[in-house]
């Protein structure tokens, strides 16, 4: 897949909804009875990366102080949705070690790989640090743990809302009106060919995890490593 090209068609999508200020509000971000809880398998960019990430933040936040934005913490991207985040699912009512194992089977013979962040995109309702693998390893990852998963017969909801394929990372969500579209828009745009950095992916974390992948809600149930 041309992911250059995925990117620039959720950009220009996203962009002609701006200039009709239809932005999509997320009226949950701050619901304390948001109860959506899920299993996710997550890689972090580097801290150089979220650097950058954090500088980008510092000119939004002058025009849009409101929204929600991703802690250098929170930052992440999802290498696998294995059971997406709905609201009554708990940890008591399957066997963590169960998917920890499958995990690991489809990471055998698995290697680090590096991603390439460069600009960002958006949708309606949100703003996307752009990530671009440097070889395929991620896509080889992805597609061994869907078979695995599928032939496992453990609970899991792999690719039922969408087909993960990029190495995209949300970093900005919309919780509150507008101020100044144009001026955001203007703002947005300087940014679409930031160069955040390339960083290695070492460690693949399975965490269960809330719909934000928030700190405080989020529990590690492993930590993978991969060699060189």
């Amino acid at each position: 897949m041309d992911l250059k090209k995925h990117y620039e068609n959720l950009w220009y999508k996203a962009l002609s909804k701006f200039k009709q200020n239809a932005f999509e509000y997320d009226h949950l971000i701050d619901s304390n009875s948001d109860k959506r809880f899920g299993i996710s398998l997550i890689a972090r960019p580097s801290e150089e990366v979220k650097q950058k990430v954090q500088h980008m933040f510092e000119e939004l936040r002058k025009l849009e102080p409101d929204q929600y934005f991703y802690p250098s913490s929170e930052i992440h991207i999802t290498v696998l949705s294995i059971i997406s985040a709905y609201d009554g699912f708990s940890l008591k009512n399957i066997n963590t070690e169960d998917y920890i194992k499958v995990v690991e089977s489809g990471l055998h013979n698995r290697k680090a790989f590096d991603v390439h962040f460069h600009g960002i995109t958006a949708s309606p309702s949100c703003i996307i640090l752009q990530g671009f693998p440097q070889n395929d390893e991620l896509h080889t990852i992805r597609c061994r743990l869907r078979e695995l998963f599928n032939d496992a017969g453990l609970q899991e909801s792999i690719d039922k809302r969408y087909s993960i394929i990029t190495a995209h990372s949300t970093v900005v969500r919309f919780r509150k009106k507008i101020a100044d579209n144009h001026a955001l828009i203007n703002k947005l745009k300087t940014f679409r060919g930031m160069d955040f950095g390339k960083c290695r992916i070492s460690e693949l974390e399975l965490v269960c995890n809330d719909w934000y992948q928030r700190k405080e809600k989020s529990k590690l149930l492993h930590t993978f490593h991969l060699p060189e």
